[in-house]
This record gives C-alpha cells, sequence and structure tokens, in this order.
C-alpha cells in the first residue's frame, strides 16, 4: 500500500469508527442495541449525507467477513450433546418458522404490494429470519439465556442461521442473472456441499486438532488466535471455490471444534474480531441505504414494517403455543424475534445480483428491517409484565430469597435431589434453585420447595444468600458451568466451598487448577459400583476387588495429573487398561496418587 492509499484508509476509517463509537454508546444508553448505533452511524456518515466516507461497497467485502465469523461462532456452540438436546427446538421449531413466516411475509409482499412471485419470495424469505445480533445481547443482559426460554430463542435464532445457505440456494435457483445460468447445477452442488462438509470434518480431526493441540502446549497465545482465523478463512474460501456459501464454511469449522478442549479458549479469541468486523457491516449496511428511495415511500415503508412485526409476531407466537409454551411465554417470544435480522441484508444483496429485484427495492426493505429493529427494545419493555418466568404454569415461581441456609443447591435432578437429601439428612439447610418449571412442581409434591432461577447469574446467587452461605454446589447437568463462572463465584463469595458436577472428562480437566473446592464426575462412582457387582457375580472375591479398584483409581488419577499438566486429552495413553494384560498381570509398579489426589469421591482441582 502506497502512502497515498494509506492516507486515504485512514482518512475514511476514522470518521466511519468514530462516528459508529459515538452512535453505539448513545442507542446503547438508550437502550435500543448497538445494531441501530451502527446503522444510523453509516448512513450519516455515507454519500448521501455527509460523504465523508468513500466507497461502500469496498468496505462490506471486508465487512462480511464478520457474518462468517458470526457463523463459526454460532457453529462452537453446537456440541454435539446440546444440538441433540435441543434439537426438537432446532429442526422442528425452527423449521416451521421459517417456513410458515416466509410463507405468509411473501405473501403479504406480493398481494399487498404488487410484486411478482418470484420478487415477492427474495424478500419474504429474507424477512423471516430474526436479528441474532440483536436478540442474543438482549437475553444476554437480562440473564435470560439460559433459561428455558432463551435457549428455546436461542433454538430458533440457530436455525435461522443454518438456513442462510438453503435460502441462498434457493435464490440462487430463481436467478435471472445469465451469468448464474452457466453455474454448476443444483444436484452437483449438493454433492459439492456433502463433500465439503466430510473434507471439512475429517480436516478437523485429523489436522486442526493436532494443530491446536500443539500451539496450546506452546503456550502461544498469538498463534491461537491466528490458527482460529485461519480456520474460518481457510473454510470459507474452500466453500467459495466449489461455488458455495462462505457463510457455511464458517459455521463448519465452528462444528468441527464445538466438543473439542479448545472451543472457550477460541470463542474468547474470535469474539473481538467478530464484534469488529460485525460493526463494520452494519456500518457498511447504513451507508449503502437509498435514503431518497426511502423518503419517497415512507408511509410503504412504516406499512411494511408493522406488517413484518405482525405477521412474525403472530406466526412465531401461534407456533409457541403449539410446542405447549404458555400464551404469556409465547407472545413474547413472538415480538422478541419479530424484527428482521442482519442476515437479511446479506441475502437482499443475492437476490439483487440474481436480477430478482432492484436497487430500490433492496434499500426499501433494508429500511423496513431496519426500522423493525428499532421496535424490538420498545416492545419488550410493553410487554415486560407478561415476561415473567413465574407465570409459565399455574401458581408462583418464586425466585430464590436468602433465607440463612448453609448451602446453596443449583440444579435439583437426580444428582442434585441426592446430594440434597444427604445435606439435609446431616442438618444442613439448603436453599434449591433450579429452571425446570415441570421439575419444580414435581419437587414440590414431595415436600422439597425449589425456587426458579437460573443459578449461573451472580446475582441471583447473592439474592439466594450465597455470601452467608458455606456451601455452592453446581448439580447442572451438561457443561453449562465453566471456569470463568467457577472463577467469578470464588472471587464474589469467597468464604464458601465450590463443587462441581463434572459432565465428562473433559469438562474435568477444564475446571482443574481453578478455584473449585472439588470436581466430581457424574457417573464415575455408579460406574466403579457396578463393576464391583459384576466382578462379584463372576466369583472374585472382595479381597481382588478391592486391589482392582484400587489399581483403576491410581491409574485415572495418573492419567489425569498428566493431561492436566500437557493439555492433552490424549496423554497418558498407556494408564488405560484396556486389556487383561494390562492390570495385576502386568506386574507393574503403579504410581502413588499426588497428596492433592488422596481422595475417594472426588477430583480435586
Amino acid at each position: 500500500m502506497d502512502q497515498g492509499a494509506s492516507h486515504g484508509f485512514v482518512l475514511e476509517y476514522a470518521p466511519l469508527l468514530g462516528f459508529g463509537l459515538v452512535f453505539v454508546l448513545i442507542f446503547r444508553r438508550l437502550g435500543l442495541g448497538a445494531t441501530l448505533g451502527y446503522l444510523v452511524a453509516g448512513a450519516l456518515v455515507g454519500p448521501q449525507l455527509l460523504n465523508l466516507v468513500g466507497d461502500a461497497e469496498d468496505k462490506m467485502v471486508i465487512a462480511e467477513f464478520g457474518i462468517a465469523l458470526l457463523l463459526f461462532l454460532v457453529g462452537l456452540e453446537l456440541s454435539p450433546q446440546r444440538l441433540w438436546r435441543m434439537k426438537r427446538d432446532i429442526f422442528g421449531f425452527g423449521l416451521l418458522q421459517v417456513v410458515l413466516c416466509g410463507v405468509v411475509i411473501s405473501a403479504v409482499i406480493g398481494y399487498g404490494a404488487g410484486f411478482s412471485p418470484a420478487a415477492a419470495l427474495a424478500l419474504g424469505l429474507p424477512l423471516a429470519l430474526s436479528s441474532t445480533a440483536q436478540v442474543l445481547p438482549m437475553l444476554q443482559s437480562a440473564g435470560r439465556l439460559r433459561t428455558p426460554f432463551g435457549e428455546r430463542a436461542f433454538s430458533i435464532l440457530l436455525f435461522q442461521d443454518l438456513s442462510i445457505v438453503p435460502l441462498i440456494t434457493i435464490i440462487a435457483v430463481m436467478s435471472r442473472n445469465p451469468a448464474d445460468a452457466g453455474g454448476p447445477p443444483g444436484w452437483l452442488l449438493g454433492i459439492y456441499t456433502v463433500v465439503a462438509i466430510t473434507g471439512l470434518i475429517l480436516a478437523g480431526r485429523y489436522i486442526l486438532r493436532p494443530l491446536f493441540r500443539l500451539i496450546g502446549n506452546w503456550g502461544e497465545r498469538e498463534l491461537f488466535v491466528f490458527a482460529g482465523l485461519f480456520t474460518v478463512v481457510a473454510s470459507a474460501a474452500l466453500m467459495q471455490t466449489l461455488g458455495l456459501s462462505t457463510a457455511l464454511g464458517a459455521f463448519i469449522a465452528g462444528v468441527m471444534l464445538a466438543d473439542s478442549p479448545y472451543r472457550h479458549e477460541l470463542e474468547a479469541d474470535i469474539e473481538p474480531f467478530r464484534s469488529i468486523l460485525l460493526g463494520l457491516f452494519f456500518l457498511s449496511v447504513g451507508m449503502l441505504l437509498d435514503l431518497s428511495a426511502i423518503a419517497e415511500r415512507p408511509l410503504f415503508v412504516i406499512v411494511m414494517a408493522a406488517a413484518l412485526i405482525a405477521s412474525k409476531a403472530a406466526v412465531i407466537t401461534a407456533l409457541a403455543m403449539f410446542f405447549h409454551m404458555p400464551w404469556r411465554q409465547a407472545l413474547s417470544l413472538g415480538l422478541l424475534l419479530s424484527q428482521g435480522g442482519e442476515f437479511a441484508f446479506v441475502l437482499f444483496a443475492q437476490a439483487q445480483a440474481a436480477q430478482l429485484i432492484a436497487p430500490e427495492a433492496v434499500s426499501v426493505f433494508s429500511a423496513v428491517v431496519t426500522l423493525s429493529m428499532a421496535t424490538t427494545p420498545f416492545l419488550m419493555m410493553f410487554t415486560a409484565r407478561f415476561r415473567k418466568e413465574r407465570d409459565e404454569v399455574q401458581g408462583e415461581r418464586e425466585g430464590p430469597t436468602h433465607d440463612g441456609a448453609g448451602a446453596l443447591i443449583v440444579g435439583y435432578g437426580r444428582f442434585g435431589q441426592t446430594v440434597g437429601q444427604m445435606l439435609n439428612a446431616q442438618g444442613i439447610s439448603v436453599t434449591l434453585i433450579d429452571t425446570d418449571i415441570e421439575m419444580i412442581d414435581i419437587a414440590g409434591q414431595f415436600g422439597a420447595k425449589v425456587y426458579y432461577g437460573d443459578g449461573t447469574r451472580l446475582d441471583l446467587l447473592r439474592q439466594a444468600g450465597a455470601a452467608d452461605a458455606q456451601l455452592i454446589l453446581f448439580c447442572i447437568d451438561q457443561d453449562q458451568v465453566t471456569p470463568e463462572l467457577v472463577d467469578a463465584v470464588h472471587d464474589s463469595f469467597p468464604h464458601a466451598a465450590i463443587f462441581v458436577r463434572a459432565y465428562d472428562r473433559r469438562m474435568l480437566l477444564k475446571l482443574k487448577g481453578g478455584s473449585a473446592t472439588a470436581v466430581v464426575r457424574e457417573v464415575l462412582e455408579s460406574a466403579i459400583k457396578m463393576a464391583r457387582l459384576a466382578m462379584e457375580a463372576v466369583g472374585v472375591d472382595h479381597e481382588e476387588i478391592d486391589r482392582t479398584e484400587d489399581l483403576y483409581r491410581r491409574r485415572d488419577r495418573e492419567r489425569l495429573r498428566i493431561q492436566h499438566e500437557a493439555g492433552d486429552m490424549l496423554a497418558a495413553r498407556e494408564t488405560i487398561i484396556a486389556r487383561p494384560e494390562l492390570g495385576f498381570a502386568a506386574g507393574r509398579e503403579q504410581p502413588e496418587p499426588l497428596p492433592s489426589e488422596r481422595v475417594e469421591d472426588e477430583d480435586r482441582p
């Protein structure tokens, strides 16, 4: 880059980023969200108003990488366990929402505004998608992302993000652009997609994971960031080479690493780049808005925005009630997801390139999306009283209160119930917290008082009396408890001993060395118990059974120590008793456990 080009770059991006910063601060202060701040700032500095920056198209090319990073982070959230647990909401509710909303909105545009069927579909299908970039931060800031309501909203948004790939394909099939006619047929694109996804998954298992393990062993944070960005770019480039969606490539890259031990590190490293580039994307969209076209038809923009919000809210509310959500929660979900989303801008550009819609229609309907986004915070304020989780079923759902209990148990399923009963048997008073409404009602029938709430929130723990509690026990399922959460709880309530239920060995290794007093693998003791009973059934004497259990525990603890030090799940594989000859018959001296590991019922970090 020569000196003149560098000078021009600085002169363009300085006001662009400066206006973006100011308007985001203002809009966040007003409770309207960062997305609208970026859009307004982009329109203001764009060529039709102050004209402080150059070509928005050039900036959009860079900024669209922010969309790829957003889908990469979405992919990272899709561990196989979580995907399976949420499959009904993702592929049932999510699919129906996109299809029905797309059809209804396309019909409104076609019959109400006089667009051709192809143009109505090219506009209506993108409008069926909501704004992940707006809704998820709202749920996060309200502490509702991990509630049943938040997880259902996340499931729908996740399917919407995934559906951008088939929607791009639909637009390509309807294309009137002669250049697109020379492209590969749909069936060949389908083969390309399957081959590319299979290749990326294999590359993730046999190339990327060893690469990240090597970088993790070296402890080079910069290389970790570099490798993460390379993964996204390389996956997107492969898809683009095959004529497929770069967003799909980035998403598959995230899925490849979703159940790896590097997921949380990657999220932390990639998030700043995603935020910056996504902000630049919205700035570019604001610059590209044709304000003159909007000024000519302001009433049309307002009416279409109202029709969009009403149509989506009605369809989503009806679907939510069909999926057994109470009407208050269903209405809240419908209004929360009633706006257009950021992927509509991407799909509008695709439809314009395919000669399905005119540039003026892109500007007008981009304004419709922007206006619908602006209404969401106000709709949420208006319906705040409907969004009380205690109204999910009949009867009150009390939040936790400070009742002087000596222990807080977060999660009262089959694991937490056993822990709670044993503490109560010893005379230790317990406060129980959970988000499963059905389980809370069932527990009440057996005399247990379980409070509703997200026990991973520090403010809720403080409300429940964590500052005076001696014990805080996280008994929730899957991998919801992170090292960052445990450290934050320890810093906020240093006098409480923290115990964590670990879903599997990976989670145990993540938490090892942290602030938890002890981490318990949820199936370890029951598996050992079954093995003891099995050996007893085939005639092994009790002394041999005890020796075998001791051998297993020693080797398992030693392997945990080595894996933790190496940061590698495959470390110390030779200590696994995978064949009979590796047991007592091998005659090998077993390593003594470290002093901090001389426990029988838990794994101490």
